[in-house]
């Protein structure tokens, strides 16, 4: 089964060759999982996180890309909402921080998307921006009929960013507002595949590739097994109306019917599953089936026009009841 915790683990253990990349995951998660708050007149810079590992990874990035020391501390699980962050990552002093990574603009205010540069990078830097999202504000669904990668972003222009980044790795994602909160979701089942393989979770998205061909196979078999039954059924029901209508027709003309539409009529009770096909088979001589079809329409069409003449019930009448007519 692929989850959101499988999917995580497998991302944070990603090795990325670039700084490039390693800025565009750590950028993407401080700005969709932190904030830039004010303390004592500097600007520091939080984020909080659901997993030790995650935690480590950002610490990492800080201190080797940016040579920034930062804190970590636990929330109180007493505090803590199921499914929300436990972890907070801080940097005290974060102005020139925010600056470096691009969430804050010249004018020292935050930036209400993503860094523009990081959208337009290389396909590794976009991969590495959805890699560093998911890690931050990522969930996905299993395969079925609500499947969904998706991540919840602070703001409807970083949701757009989003969506930009996907598209230019040639990948489908739509931003919604869903009970006031703006998310990215891929809910193409192929799509979401190659997006856990861009940002590097190969092992899950071999889980999910075998999880939705078995379930398109099931799905497959399904809607066969259905089509047959309906056709079986249909089949089924015309033999029932054929048949009873045939009887009511031999019924109203008695002895006066052609010997040739009689012989037909006979043949259709006596073989009453069998398809026109296979009656013509049967017939001595074999007849085809458009043959065999029109003796019995004409036998048919004979009874009618007798019953209406003498106003008596057609060869409708013998329907079984709730029996469509065929």
């Amino acid at each position: 089964m692929t989850s959101t915790p499988d999917v995580k683990n497998e991302l944070v253990k990603v090795q990325m060759q670039q700084p490039g990349e390693r800025i565009a995951e750590l950028a993407t998660v401080l700005r969709l999982a932190g904030g830039l708050h004010t303390i004592s007149g500097r600007i520091a810079l939080e984020a909080e996180l659901h997993t030790p590992a995650i935690v480590q990874r950002v610490r990492k990035h800080l201190a080797e890309i940016y040579g920034v020391r930062s804190e970590a501390k636990q929330t109180p699980a007493a505090s803590a909402r199921p499914g929300t962050p436990q972890f907070i990552v801080r940097v005290l002093d974060g102005e020139t921080l925010a600056r470096q990574l691009g969430l804050l603009d010249p004018k020292r205010r935050p930036i209400r998307g993503l860094p523009n540069r990081l959208t337009t990078g290389s396909p590794a830097e976009l991969a590495a921006i959805w890699r560093g999202a998911f890690l931050a504000r990522g969930s996905i669904t299993p395969p079925g009929r609500s499947a969904s990668l998706e991540i919840v972003c602070p703001t409807g222009e970083s949701a757009m960013a989003l969506v930009g980044a996907a598209g230019r790795l040639g990948i489908a994602a739509k931003s919604r507002e869903i009970r006031g909160q703006h998310k990215v979701l891929i809910r193409d089942g192929e799509a979401i595949g190659a997006m856990l393989g861009a940002m590097g979770a190969s092992a899950a998205q071999a889980t999910w590739e075998d999880l939705r061909k078995a379930r398109e196979t099931r799905n497959t078999a399904n809607r066969l097994v259905n089509f047959d039954d309906a056709n079986l059924r249909r089949s089924a029901q015309a033999s029932v109306a054929a048949c009873a209508r045939v009887e009511r027709a031999l019924e109203i003309l008695g002895p006066d019917i052609p010997d040739h539409l009689k012989y037909a009529g006979a043949l259709r009770l006596a073989h009453r599953e069998a398809s026109l096909d296979e009656l013509g088979n049967r017939a001595d001589p074999p007849l085809t089936k458009d043959a065999i079809a029109g003796r019995i329409r004409r036998l048919l069409a004979m009874a009618d026009k007798e019953a209406e003449a003498r106003g008596i019930p057609g060869t409708e009448a013998s329907l079984p009841e709730g029996l469509d007519a065929l």
